[in-house]
Formats: C-alpha cells, sequence, structure tokens
C-alpha cells in the first residue's frame, strides 16, 4: 500500500461528503482511507459510512471518545498499512491529482523526511493561494515560514510512516501548533520537499467554534510553551531561533496583553533576541499596557468595518 489517508472527524456532518469525495476520485489508486470519528455528536460518522459504503476504496471506520484532534489522527496511523500518510480535516478537500502529484514528488525526491505542496485557502468565500516559494525541490523549512507562513500545511502534505512512529507522532497534550510541533522535528533532521503547485482546499468558513486559532489556550496546550526540548536547537541554529522568536513575537501578543496570562508571557518572550526583530514589534511591545489594548481595539473596529464594506 502507498498510501493511508487519515481523516478525523469531529462534528463535521455539512462538510464530509466533499472531502470524501475528493479522496474517492483521487487518480492515482493504491490508498486506504481510514476515518476516525472523535466522538461525534452530530451524525459526521452515519455520513461517512454512507459514501464509503458505496466506493470501491479500501477503507477503515474508527469511533473513539473524543480526545482531540491528535490522538484521532495517531489513532488512524496506528490502523494504517500504506508506506507514505496522508492527512485531510473533514472540512477541506483535495485536487483529483494530489496524490498522483505527492508520488511523483516522493520518487523525485526521496531523501526528504516530509513532503508537501501549496494549497489555497479559502476564506469569507474568496480562494487564494496560500504560498509564493517559487521552486519545487527541497527548502529551508524555517527560513520559509519565517517569510511566507506555514510550508508544510496539514492537509497537503505526506510523511513516510516510519518517520512519523520514530517521532512518537502528535503531541496529544497539544490543542494549538500540534501540526508544528511534529513537523518542526522531523524539519530539524530530515530534508523538506516541496511542490509549487496548489493541490489542496483549506476551508477557513465552517462553523468558528469548530476552529482554534484566535483563541487564548492555556500555556499547557499551546505550542509555544512546550518546545523546551529544542532549547539546544536555539543556541546551534540561527534558522530556528529566527524562526520560534518570530513566532513567540507574533503568537504571544494577546497573551502579554491578558491579566491572567502576561507573568508567563513575558518569561516567554524574554527569551526572543529582540535586537533581530522589526522596529514595529519593539515598539509595541514597548506600549504600556492599558495604550497598547486600546490600539488593538481601535485596529479591530478598523477591520470589522472594513469586511462590513467589502
Amino acid at each position: 500500500m502507498r498510501f493511508s489517508v487519515i481523516i478525523p472527524i469531529y462534528n463535521k456532518a455539512p462538510y464530509v461528503k466533499k472531502a470524501l469525495n475528493s479522496v474517492i476520485v483521487q487518480s492515482f489508486r493504491d490508498f486506504e482511507v481510514i476515518v476516525v470519528d472523535d466522538g461525534s455528536t452530530d451524525d459526521s460518522f452515519i455520513a461517512a459510512r454512507e459514501i464509503l459504503e458505496v466506493s470501491s476504496i479500501n477503507y477503515y471506520l474508527i469511533r473513539q471518545k473524543n480526545e482531540g484532534v491528535s490522538t484521532a489522527r495517531n489513532n488512524g496511523v496506528a490502523a494504517s498499512h500504506g508506506d507514505y500518510i496522508c492527512f485531510l480535516d473533514a472540512d477541506d478537500w483535495w485536487a483529483p491529482n494530489f496524490l498522483e502529484k505527492m508520488d511523483w514528488l516522493i520518487k523525485e525526491y526521496p531523501d526528504a523526511g516530509v513532503y508537501g505542496t501549496n494549497y489555497y485557502i479559502i476564506s469569507r468565500g474568496k480562494q487564494r493561494t496560500a504560498l509564493h516559494i517559487p521552486k519545487t525541490g527541497y527548502i529551508n523549512y524555517c527560513d520559509c515560514y519565517r517569510r511566507l507562513q506555514m510550508p508544510l500545511w496539514t492537509g497537503a502534505i505526506s510523511v513516510p510512516k516510519t518517520i512519523f512512529d520514530s517521532m512518537n507522532g502528535f503531541n496529544p497534550r497539544l490543542r494549538l501548533g500540534e501540526d508544528f510541533d511534529l513537523w518542526i522535528r522531523i524539519a530539524l533532521q530530515f530534508k523538506v520537499a516541496f511542490l509549487d503547485e496548489p493541490l489542496s482546499y483549506y476551508y477557513q468558513d465552517s462553523d468558528p467554534e469548530w476552529r482554534l486559532v484566535g483563541k487564548l489556550h492555556p500555556p499547557q496546550v499551546h505550542m509555544l510553551w512546550n518546545l523546551n526540548y529544542l532549547e539546544q536547537e536555539e543556541k546551534i541554529n540561527s534558522d530556528y531561533k529566527r524562526l520560534i522568536d518570530e513566532l513567540r513575537v507574533n503568537g504571544l501578543l494577546a497573551y502579554h496583553l491578558s491579566r491572567d496570562y502576561r507573568a508567563i508571557a513575558n518569561t516567554e518572550l524574554s527569551k526572543v533576541d529582540w535586537e533581530r526583530q522589526p522596529k514595529k514589534m519593539r515598539l509595541l511591545y514597548s506600549m504600556p499596557v492599558p495604550v497598547l489594548k486600546f490600539r488593538m481595539f481601535l485596529r479591530k473596529c478598523g477591520s470589522y468595518i472594513k469586511q462590513m464594506i467589502t
């Protein structure tokens, strides 16, 4: 078996048909589908089963209590038989030649530890290409991420199962950034291969209750507070250091403004090499918190008004 496609589902009944059909019609046929229902309370599992039962593909259905997307993905991989693992969330979908192109990428760049393609982002009804990496081949993951954001998105990657297993998969304790946590572990040890062709669709207009980005998560489940095992890498890898510092500076601003999290956020921010940060960010963090809060409030109001008139 070449590919195992892992699809975690949690209350995605309105979307699962499109996601599954985009896999069923793949031009490359040597694959299996493993759907892991993570304790859905709607008809997601029934919808998935009805679609797969009338298909001609190899598939497996797993039901588990609600334990989070990382555990669902890990359990799906544990039940898989493919040499390479792909992931697709139930509200996203693939182009019909996604697996065909991924197979080509693997053959052309066999030394990589993870493979990714460009992808589309669909937000507020508009579609745009996510990345502008003008090359196909091995890339510097940290440098690309710092410049362009997310060169590896979970719905547009493939990873050898042996490497996924050697990394112990996704960290089930994390609720935000669990994908980055895994990809950075792989990227720091192996090459990363990239195909500059958008072949997957990242749908961001589903129910906002299902989207975790933008919420303040307790530090114990946020990846930025759980990368201490890479402290030595910060000292010896300048690309990683620049990336993680920028992620801290941009990702912890809301925590810096929060009375409950300010102290622990500032402890994490103390690790940043501020001399290498943009002047704009240094200025923001130097502002008194009340002034900065008011400034952020005005920006949100402006953004909301802009959305209303466009």
